[in-house]
């Protein structure tokens, strides 16, 4: 999967602009502020049929703009040949966002989902550590749901039911013995359904995935430290229909459900202790690149973009992600840096497969 060429018209600070990639390595350089970070976002927003960064469409349009484009020419390894696929989307305020892959729209968004397999580093991931478990099973899923279409499809259902479960809470909160139980019942019989397959997937996921995190995480950290993931679900170890009807008047109380696959944990550890209370900024950050480097070999080379990453690293590990990053073991790579200074030993490897750009106030400049 190489993405050969994009074009972007009023997304972000980007007001018209048009870039042919190299097939393996890809920098922008330039100070923070100046678009870097948006030409990444763009790339992730032709995979996922959203923005990294914020959720509302129309706040990605360039200011005092009504409409942004975004168009990419991609070349599918499966394809064995010369042709292009397009993938576009249009964005207006006010009117719902298409999507486009060649000249057929798609009708369901999701449908998109795992064409264009791509990884993102970013800043942002330390809210993995930082912030609650709905971040990690954010991971999870954003990872599953790029080679498991079914999975999508059922974790999708599973959030609408807890939404009208939750709606139904609210409902007779005040009133908890007129709750209706046979239509909590039936809704509560789907959920389970649904949180079965999704136990399943996250705990083969994470059987099959740690292997490789835990390799990324030696090559950075030189064989130092010992880190490990544990998956943690109320499913090991109940019925959750069962579940469901014993805690249902604790849910009336609390307005919000109490049990199900949408408590699930994902527990990091350095060590025998938890990552967030015992490990370093750089650790941390160790950690976190593993995570998502390890998330890269396990989908198989997918597009990697990677959005300053080398800060609150030390000079050693700094030198060992970028020998490891431009392997032969990841594909098509983006990166971000506010100074060509990290870059070099890889564009020393690298040159004849790679394209530099200077950015400036949302322009691109060949270097």
């Amino acid at each position: 999967m190489t993405l050969k060429e994009i074009s972007i018209l009023n997304y972000k600070n980007i007001r018209e602009t048009t870039l042919r990639f190299s097939d393996k390595l890809n920098c922008f350089v330039g100070l923070n502020g100046q678009g870097k970070t948006n030409i990444l976002d763009a790339i992730y927003y032709l995979s996922f049929t959203k923005s990294a960064y914020n959720a509302i469409d129309s706040q990605n349009i360039t200011h005092n703009e009504d409409i942004a484009m975004i168009q990419g020419r991609y070349l599918f390894d499966s394809t064995h040949s010369n042709e292009f696929e397009v993938i576009s989307c249009g964005i207006k305020r006010g009117v719902k966002k298409q999507f486009r892959r060649g000249k057929k729209d798609y009708q369901r968004l999701i449908d998109h989902i795992g064409l264009i397999p791509l990884v993102m580093v970013s800043p942002q991931d330390s809210e993995l550590i930082s912030e609650g478990s709905d971040e990690r099973r954010r991971f999870m899923d954003g990872v599953i749901s790029q080679y498991d279409k079914q999975y999508l499809e059922y974790l999708t259902r599973y959030n609408a039911l807890l939404k009208q479960r939750n709606a139904l809470l609210k409902q007779y909160e005040d009133h908890p013995l007129q709750a209706p139980s046979e239509l909590f019942e039936v809704l509560e019989l789907q959920m389970a359904e649904l949180a079965i397959y999704i136990h399943q997937q996250r705990t083969a996921f994470i059987q099959r995935f740690t292997p490789a995190f835990q390799e990324m995480y030696s090559a950075i950290a030189d064989d130092s430290e010992q880190v490990s993931l544990h998956y943690t679900s109320q499913l090991q170890n109940r019925n959750l229909i069962e579940s469901f009807a014993q805690t249902r008047q604790r849910d009336l109380i609390v307005g919000w459900t109490t049990q199900g696959i949408h408590k699930d944990e994902l527990e990091m550890q350095l060590g025998d202790y938890p990552i967030k209370r015992v490990g370093s900024q750089g650790q941390q950050k160790s950690f976190l690149l593993a995570m998502k480097l390890g998330q890269a070999i396990f989908l198989g080379k997918p597009i990697l973009l990677l959005d300053d990453i080398f800060d609150k690293l030390d000079s050693e590990r700094v030198e060992r992600i970028i020998r490891l990053v431009s392997s032969d073991r990841f594909g098509q790579i983006f990166i971000t840096d506010t100074d060509r200074q990290h870059l070099t030993t890889m564009l020393d490897t690298q040159s004849h497969l790679a394209s530099v750009f200077q950015v400036s106030n949302g322009q691109f400049y060949t270097l």
